[in-house]
């Protein structure tokens, strides 16, 4: 039990450190991306830059998951949801600053892609013991 609470929570963990780093290279990468962030006006590639750190880091944080805790299939939509719970009143307090379909980008694909990144974790660890 104590090995599938640590796993939740260092996925939660790897959520937050993986999104961090990623933001960074994207400050770095694209020209006035970093002044857009407190402003919230980002171009059409910012936005897609964004999913894109999501999807990267949701995928991290499930492989995270499984690789601690491979045989609780549950801890990784634990983490899903509650990465989930903590973006929903976000994106509803913000939906008038973007499109419906940045936030349906966002806010969908999140447990998914949990799920998709333990089970590549999950296939890769069956790989390599057979």
């Amino acid at each position: 039990m104590w090995r599938t609470i640590a796993s939740i929570i260092a996925g939660l963990i790897a959520w937050a450190l993986v999104v961090t780093l990623i933001n960074f290279g994207l400050r770095a990468a694209l020209p006035g991306y970093h002044a857009a962030e407190s402003t919230l006006q980002f171009t059409l590639t910012m936005k897609i830059a964004r999913l894109a750190m999501a999807a990267v880091t949701s995928v991290a944080a499930g492989a995270v998951v499984s690789w601690i805790a491979p045989g609780k299939a549950w801890a990784p939509w634990i983490v899903g949801l509650i990465v989930l719970a903590m973006f929903l009143p976000v994106h509803v307090s913000l939906w008038n600053e973007f499109p419906v379909w940045y936030h349906l980008s966002f806010l969908v694909p999140i447990v998914p892609l949990v799920l998709l990144g333990s089970r590549l974790t999950r296939n890769t660890r069956l790989a390599t013991l057979s």
